[in-house]
């Protein structure tokens, strides 16, 4: 691999949050019977950053939850086995809520179709919408993000690494090319 680029800094991730929070606010004219929902692993911090930017905006809570697509995956035996993390959902449930999923990377669609399936067998929300930080392109499924950070072209022999302070230490965004065989 080559050394990696930085397309994201920790300022450029603060301002997308806050930019994120306001479309979600105007989409859904406010926070009402509004649920972010982080997927694991990094999704689930940027939900948490941006349910608290929606708090300070609107000044009420924004109810915040975490799900675990594992066991919904289809590529679970090309993948190898994972550790499971656990879901959480606040406890009035997703039933007619909005609820807008929250993920990293859209890439082949396949994570948000699992999360669509396992979101599924929690209840029944009124619209699920789609926030991510960086669309790569490639699409494997119909799946589209209806609040994108960054969309950023890449290749198929590019790797896009999102780094989060809470996981990593550091917040930024890398892309990085494999190297030719």
């Amino acid at each position: 691999m080559t050394s990696p680029a930085r397309v994201f800094d920790a300022d450029d991730i603060g301002r997308v949050i806050s930019r994120i929070a306001h479309e979600i606010i105007e989409r859904s004219r406010g926070a009402q019977n509004l649920m972010i929902v982080g997927i694991h692993s990094r999704g689930v911090p940027l939900a948490q950053r941006i349910a608290e930017r929606i708090t300070v905006i609107q000044g009420a809570p924004c109810p915040v939850g975490e799900l675990d697509v594992s066991m919904y995956r289809d590529d679970v035996a090309l993948r190898g086995a994972r550790p499971v993390n656990a879901t959480h959902i606040p406890a009035h449930g997703v039933d007619g809520q909005v609820v807008v999923l929250v993920d990293d990377v859209l890439f082949s669609g396949r994570t948000v179709r699992a999360a669509l399936d396992a979101l599924n067998d929690i209840g029944r929300p009124a619209s699920v919408q789609l926030a991510v930080l960086i669309d790569r392109g490639h699409r494997e499924l119909p799946i589209r993000a209806d609040y994108v950070g960054k969309n950023l072209p890449t290749s198929l022999t590019e790797t896009v690494q999102v780094r989060v302070l809470e996981i990593d230490g550091v917040d930024d965004v890398l892309v990085e090319r494999k190297a030719s065989a």
